[in-house]
């Protein structure tokens, strides 16, 4: 007689949460769900109420309104009717939250994902280096800064000198 090795996934109500809430994409960068961000803090679930906390890529971040309606509407699809969204500024986000993942998907989507810790930058010195920011269309490392501020805030447009293609940059932040 064959049995099968497979076994029911049995997950606690506040996983269940968090697996709807991380299907949330940000919506400035659809590839990325607010999990890949790091954006996602926090979910608890208490019956059919659900909290979910969220942190903002910067303080004033306009995406924050539409991913609370994303995340309420991705709630109700799965029936949850009570959910409540809080936003918290501290600790403030940084790109150190970001999934590996999340990188991985902004260099296949032609933004060249953070490089470096943001930690490192905060640090006080006497020096402070820039780092080459890789081209996401040819890995080229002969690339020109543009301005500081791209499309979002959280990024900058840049320029590869050899495939001359321009492309953001996701600061370090």
């Amino acid at each position: 007689m064959y049995v099968s090795d497979f076994e029911t996934k049995r997950t606690t109500p506040e996983q269940q949460a968090w697996d709807i809430a991380a299907t949330v994409c940000d919506p400035e960068i659809p590839v990325l769900t607010i999990a890949d961000l790091g954006i996602l803090r926090n979910v608890e679930t208490k019956g059919q109420k659900v909290r979910v906390t969220i942190t903002p890529t910067y303080s004033g971040c306009p995406a924050m309104d539409a991913i609370r309606d994303d995340l309420k509407a991705a709630f109700a699809k799965e029936g949850y009717q009570d959910v409540e969204v809080d936003l918290v500024l501290a600790p403030a986000w940084t790109t150190d939250w970001m999934t590996d993942e999340g990188k991985q998907k902004l260099q296949e989507y032609g933004i060249a994902p953070p490089t470096g810790k943001a930690g490192a930058a905060r640090h006080a010195g006497p020096i402070r280096l820039t780092m080459a920011v890789k081209c996401p269309q040819c890995a080229s490392l002969n690339t020109k800064e543009l301005t500081r501020f791209g499309s979002t805030s959280c990024k900058a447009l840049y320029v590869c000198q050899d495939c001359k293609e321009p492309f953001d940059y996701f600061k370090v932040l």
